[in-house]
């Protein structure tokens, strides 16, 4: 596997689900030299519905459906897999794929931090939060959500598709 791309498992914290099956994929500087690039290469590879903007400062997931996100500009910390997650610091150019469930909280950002946020197939997400009630609805919806077909960054191939692979 490329040495700039790395992976996270994350268990369930009781709160955010997260994803026992999928690993969190950060690409390192992969969009480095062209930020801009990232929201037509996320749309050209079938990842859209995609918006340009921060990241929530309280925890919070989708449900039903992965997502994508990359650092047009800026920087952050995100604290990813809930209140026990991993500190992971962003930079202009990274993308981090987001499996179903993933809990995500922007814990501190620059002024100028920007980033892409898409899903396959244009999904609509939603928003959950960790609430006690949304068990076992959200467990359910998680489950199903299927592997995308492409990668986010380079389509028909790529570290997703080599590392998503899961029999349900």
């Amino acid at each position: 596997m490329d040495e700039n791309v790395q992976l996270y498992p994350f268990e369930d914290d009781g709160s955010i689900p997260n994803n026992q099956q999928l690993s969190v994929i950060v690409y390192e500087g992969v969009f480095k030299e062209n930020p801009d690039e990232i929201e037509k290469t996320f749309n050209e590879h079938n990842w859209k519905n995609s918006w340009v903007d921060g990241v929530h400062d309280y925890h919070h997931y989708h449900s039903n459906t992965h997502e994508v996100l990359g650092v047009q500009s800026g920087s952050a910390m995100l604290q990813i897999g809930g209140a026990e997650g991993k500190m992971i610091e962003v930079h202009t150019g990274d993308v981090i794929v987001l499996p179903a469930g993933t809990g995500h909280r922007n814990m501190k950002s620059s002024e100028d931090f920007r980033i892409v946020g898409a899903y396959p197939e244009g999904a609509e997400y939603n928003l959950r939060t960790g609430e006690p009630g949304e068990r076992p609805e959200v467990l359910e919806e998680i489950w199903h959500v299927s592997i995308p077909d492409t990668d986010p960054v380079y389509g028909k191939e790529g570290p997703l598709l080599s590392n998503w692979h899961v029999a349900k």
